[in-house]
């Protein structure tokens, strides 16, 4: 079984075969979520490119080292692109009806960036008690802070509401004494 960073180095130096591979095994994937998401196999195509050439920019720039499989990685990166496509798509249009227009540079930064700022979540999102975590989780998918109190046996919503916010805090506090932070926080 071949590791992460074989595949970053394939993306690195335009080894085609291995780029071959990694389409074969990993597109038919981003294929389905894209047209389960408003979208046809054009716009997967373009996504799993933009995610590819994301992968490779930003590993011959910084080497970095992806903590799952390359897969994963790679299909969390156009998941994160094709959302991002979904929300520009939303809000081109501005007060006075004109359509902006970012240029592709600066949209492959921002595609990194948000990568990055994920990463980061999710590494210090794995440091925090297990309780943190799963209330935390509960949160993110939306779930009621009534299914919440339940299903933990909390003796009320407010419970469950002061605990969210107490996870939320030592989360954002491992997040912000991060040294990555400050380079995160604006684009």
């Amino acid at each position: 079984m071949k590791n992460s960073s074989y595949f970053l180095n394939a993306l690195a130096t335009g080894n085609s075969l291995e780029i071959q591979s990694i389409y074969k095994d990993c597109f038919p994937f981003v294929r389905k979520f894209v047209m389960q998401n408003k979208g046809n196999t054009e716009d997967a195509e373009d996504i799993f490119q933009k995610a590819l050439l994301q992968i490779a920019v930003r590993y011959k720039k910084e080497k970095f080292e992806i903590k799952n499989t390359f897969e994963a990685y790679l299909y969390t990166v156009c998941k994160n692109l094709w959302r991002r496509e979904l929300n520009k798509s939303k809000n081109r249009v501005t007060n006075n009806g004109v359509v902006e227009l970012v240029t592709e540079e600066k949209d492959q930064a921002i595609a990194i960036v948000e990568q990055k700022r994920q990463e980061l979540f999710t590494e210090k999102l794995q440091l925090i008690s297990d309780n943190c975590k799963k209330i935390l989780n509960l949160f993110f998918a939306k779930i009621s802070y009534a299914e919440i109190a339940r299903e933990y046996d909390y003796s009320s919503e407010t419970v469950v509401r002061q605990r969210v916010f107490k996870c939320k805090k030592q989360l954002m506090g491992l997040i912000k004494k991060d040294h990555r932070y400050l380079s995160l926080v604006e684009v």
